[in-house]
């Protein structure tokens, strides 16, 4: 099939690979590039280097709104367009230029999870499973029919990471099934009473909140780490908190008690002690080996 792949960000890297293999990839849409590292050095998306690497067209309009650009992109002349992770809004025209549309690899089950983040608030909302949905794009947010659902289990040590990775791949497999044999796949309907949208993260919610159930700021932990972290504020620097673990220790709500090799957060109803952890302007470590060169004061 001709293809026009849309994608951003590490997620869609796996399924443009896997169209590159099996299909005719005759153009690549992602983000313009941004400025990036000290030097403010234009930095390319990970689909664009990709794309640069087997010679494919790449283009970075900063809207598709125009009638301009939706001329330029019914020109191409793709069977469908597949979209993962892209990040502008598709306009009616550019959903109904080819053939078969525009189908999304979204990284939910939908209809859990519409929006923006829904593999960290799946993690955060204590949610057992997650998945990839193969969806037809409509103009609504998230809202059109569904073609094909993988699920993969959220583990209790999983993290938003973990579960970026492993759905990434997924999202490549369930759109190269779809596309191998597209006509076979009935479009199902989503049902609208079962559906909850995943808002996008912000850094006010990453700021730890001990008051909260120890079982909450567990999940949150793992949702959120590596990026964006949840964090606590120490003398002025900012302790990214990447990884933790329930603990007996009895630790008042709200205080942060630590000795030579441990860091203990007391939360609502339980304790937890931080596993790894990262300070402001330095690589992420186990705590024990922070602890070695930095000693935290109680903190009330």
């Amino acid at each position: 099939m001709r293809v026009v792949f849309m994608g951003t960000p590490d997620f869609s890297v796996p399924a443009l690979r896997r169209l590159i293999e099996e299909h005719e990839v005759v153009c690549v849409y992602t983000r313009e590039p941004k400025p990036a590292g000290r030097g403010n050095h234009l930095s390319k998306t990970p689909v664009h280097l990709l794309a640069e690497e087997h010679q494919i067209e790449v283009r970075t309009p900063k809207s598709l709104r125009s009638e301009e650009e939706q001329q330029k992109f019914a020109a191409l002349k793709a069977d469908v367009a597949v979209v993962a992770a892209y990040g502008l809004i598709l306009p009616k025209p550019i959903l109904e230029a080819y053939p078969y549309g525009c189908l999304n690899i979204h990284a939910s089950l939908l209809p859990r999870w519409r929006g923006a983040a829904p593999i960290q608030r799946a993690i955060e909302a204590g949610d057992k499973q997650s998945g990839v949905t193969i969806m037809q794009v409509a103009e609504g947010l998230d809202t059109g029919d569904m073609l094909l659902k993988g699920a993969v289990d959220i583990t209790p040590d999983m993290n938003g990471e973990m579960l970026h990775d492993a759905l990434s791949v997924m999202g490549a497999e369930l759109i190269a099934r779809v596309l191998k044999d597209i006509k076979s796949y009935s479009p199902t309907m989503q049902n609208e009473a079962e559906a909850c949208y995943a808002q996008k993260l912000t850094k006010e919610e990453c700021l730890l909140d001990l008051h909260q159930p120890v079982s909450v700021l567990y999940d949150k932990i793992r949702a959120f780490s590596p990026f964006p972290a949840m964090y606590f504020e120490y003398g002025g620097e900012r302790f990214k908190v990447l990884r933790a673990e329930y603990d007996d220790r009895p630790v008042a709500c709200g205080q942060i008690v630590s000795d030579a090799e441990n860091l203990w957060l007391g939360c609502k109803d339980g304790t937890l002690r931080v596993q790894e952890i990262q300070r402001q302007g330095k690589r992420a470590m186990p705590t024990a080996e922070l602890l070695r060169g930095f000693h935290f004061d109680f903190i009330n």
